[in-house]
């Protein structure tokens, strides 16, 4: 049995379950939403190791953050933040390979703050059978 305190019993919870929870707070999008909330100033970040950024190519114009880095990159407050982690009220379309890492990111990131946080169904993968552009 797994305890938070040491005095407080908490039951495991599985990734399946803490997916499922997660998700239910989030605005999640789909590929044409997320290219759509760009254009209206959403930031696009694209967390994926740099192997699959090299065999798969990048999403033009998402600001690429390692998700071991993100919540110090996107945190508003942050000494380590990137220029365009502006304010918590920031529309943050988070972006993985297949949309699993992605959602567990934007709760994260909503933790810090940033409210309007989310992450894009089906991630990159999704990103490029929706025929929108990726750079190589």
């Amino acid at each position: 049995m797994a305890v938070s305190d040491g005095t407080a019993p908490v039951e495991p919870t599985g990734i399946d379950e803490l997916l499922e929870r997660v998700r239910a707070d989030l605005d999640r999008v789909d590929p044409r939403e997320a290219h759509k909330a760009v254009a209206d100033g959403a930031l696009l970040v694209d967390i994926r190791y740099a192997a699959l950024r090299d065999r798969d190519g990048l999403i033009p114009g998402a600001l690429v953050v390692e998700r071991n880095e993100l919540e110090w990159r996107l945190d508003p407050r942050g000494s380590h933040r990137a220029p365009e982690a502006t304010d918590h009220g920031l529309r943050v379309i988070v972006v993985c390979n297949e949309g699993y890492a992605s959602s567990l990111a934007a709760a994260s990131l909503r933790l810090l703050g940033l409210r309007r946080a989310t992450d894009l169904v089906g991630g990159f993968q999704a990103w490029r059978e929706a025929g929108l552009p990726v750079a190589r």
